[in-house]
């Protein structure tokens, strides 16, 4: 696949199955990931990979987090908490490792840094035939996943993201015109 191709076909796959990334697809998905724009060479980001009984220990994060936020949470919702990260094989937290109060490189810098290196896993992803999603929801703002973690007290999650083999088939993408985004000052 070439670059432009696989920059304008990307697209974001909910139904996953396994089994997860072998070793040297992952190591291709950190690769692309450490490619990121870096003002300084901070390197603010890092990776929390969730496979097999890690994804049950993410699922028992997320429902804790569910009953913190509110102790009254039935089973069901509990329950749903617990599956969330099964949706895929394999999920990787994206950790923005910001450094506060650097005049160069402001923390939003140091976010867009992870952000990118986020979508560089997404990218490569599709480039090696896997399927993935990039999801945040509140669990990615909840502090008692914050914690569970261990996340600094000014580290962000980028997001989650879901990988594995393609289970659906390609949603279509929907057409864009760069016209309808762009403003030229000439």
């Amino acid at each position: 696949m070439d670059a432009m191709t696989l920059l304008h076909e990307r697209s974001s796959m909910g139904k996953l199955m396994g089994p997860p990334p072998d070793a040297a697809q992952r190591e291709a998905l950190y690769r692309a990931a450490l490619r990121a724009p870096d003002h300084k060479e901070l390197t603010p980001w890092r990776f929390i990979e969730f496979s097999g009984k890690g994804l049950d220990r993410l699922g028992e994060l997320f429902a804790e987090a569910e009953y913190r936020d509110d102790p009254h949470s039935g089973d069901d919702t509990l329950n749903a908490a617990r599956k969330k990260p099964h949706r895929a094989p394999m999920v990787i937290a994206v950790i923005a490792k910001v450094t506060p109060d650097l005049p160069k490189v402001p923390p939003v810098e140091q976010v867009i840094s992870a952000g990118c290196a986020a979508h560089g896993i997404i990218l490569a992803a599709h480039a090696l035939g896997l399927g993935a999603m990039w999801r945040s929801g509140h669990y990615a703002f909840n502090s008692t996943v914050r914690k569970g973690l261990g996340l600094g007290e000014h580290d962000e999650i980028v997001g989650f993201l879901y990988l594995g083999q393609l289970a659906g088939r390609h949603k279509p993408i929907p057409e864009r015109d760069p016209a309808d985004f762009v403003e030229r000052w000439s």
